[in-house]
């Protein structure tokens, strides 16, 4: 008898009927709160919403957490959770099984029946997800293998090492593989669900909910989660946070090393090392992450040629601009702009 793993089921596009789809937050001790309390939020509030618009007359979603056992237990935050029911007494009717990340994740994630359990839900319900790094269960249950994923940017090295045959996208916001879906961290569990319930009931739906709890229904260039903006928080020293300021201000500048290393009165060699420690990158992979940031946000935003793009970004040439974006986004720029402009995400709408 073969022992390869189940796989969950492809997402299905035609109308289901009009039932309650039980949504079930697989949880544990040391889970991160927001990566349970955030998605299933959402699925309430489309729930609310849809019933509020006279759209159903029953409740879109059932939401409820299932645990390593019966009762309260702590999250990560030292905030208590409850688990309805004990995940080994769950067995088909899950719609939807989301698996939530978090500090006790290492630890769970190698948790034999747990895994199997996993595994046997994955032959029975129609989605399976995971919230940030509770995509290593997936992976460690064997049902990644082969396949694309995503997870906490800080993890995403982790995961590649741990499954080398998972291929990580550590760009993405989430990532939908057949019937399989992963987040990256926390709060993308949000966007997740928000991306499901808009499969299920539509844009309006899924746009009313972002509404409802003040989010983007897409975040602005939404498949990149760690952007050269946010690593400015990385820097510890005063002089190395603002020229990481500069550099994102000053993107055509002259921003080699020994010019860098000039501003913040350091030799090029001892600069180089202690920017590299404090930021977790040297600074020419910092100044093309910023470069190519702000080419992404013109080709979102506005309507210049890609010459003229290249130029404001400081990418250079269209050709070095073209070899920076598939290696950092993993499409050139032409396709980007087709994907990701305003304009194309209203019309995929």
């Amino acid at each position: 008898m073969s022992t390869r793993p189940l796989r969950p089921k492809a997402a299905r596009t035609t109308a289901l009927p009009p039932k309650t789809r039980r949504v079930a937050m697989l949880a544990y001790p040391d889970v991160q709160m927001l990566d349970v309390m955030g998605p299933l939020e959402v699925f309430s509030r489309a729930s609310r919403w849809l019933k509020d618009s006279g759209l159903r007359d029953d409740h879109a979603y059932q939401v409820e957490i299932i645990g390593l056992k019966r009762g309260a237990f702590p999250a990560s935050s030292g905030l208590r959770l409850h688990a309805d029911r004990r995940f080994d007494e769950v067995r088909r009717g899950i719609d939807t099984l989301l698996i939530a990340g978090g500090r006790g994740a290492e630890r769970y994630c190698a948790h034999p029946p747990l895994l199997r359990w996993i595994r046997r839900q994955a032959g029975f319900v129609r989605r399976l997800a995971s919230i940030c790094t509770g995509t290593f269960f997936l992976a460690e249950a064997g049902l990644l293998e082969g396949r694309r994923a995503t997870t906490h940017w800080a993890s995403c090295d982790a995961l590649a090492r741990r499954h080398p045959g998972i291929q990580v996208e550590a760009d993405r916001i989430f990532v939908q593989d057949g019937g399989l879906y992963t987040s990256a961290g926390v709060t993308a569990g949000m966007d997740l669900a928000l991306a499901l319930v808009e499969e299920d009931h539509g844009r309006e739906a899924a746009l009313e909910t972002a509404r409802a709890l003040v989010m983007f229904l897409r975040r602005p260039g939404g498949q990149a989660q760690f952007s050269a903006q946010l690593s400015v928080q990385l820097a510890k020293q005063e002089p190395l946070r603002e020229l990481q300021a500069y550099i994102q201000d000053h993107p055509r500048a002259d921003l080699s090393v020994p010019t860098l290393a000039r501003r913040v009165a350091m030799s090029p060699r001892n600069f180089a090392r202690v920017f590299t420690r404090e930021v977790g990158m040297t600074p020419a992979r910092f100044v093309t992450s910023t470069r190519v940031e702000t080419a992404r946000r013109l080709l979102e935003e506005s309507s210049e040629d890609l010459e003229t793009v290249c130029a404001m970004s400081g990418l250079g040439t269209p050709e070095a601009m073209r070899r920076a974006f598939l290696h950092k986004v993993g499409i050139p720029p032409g396709q980007y702009r087709e994907r990701f402009t305003r304009h194309a995400i209203a019309a995929t709408s």
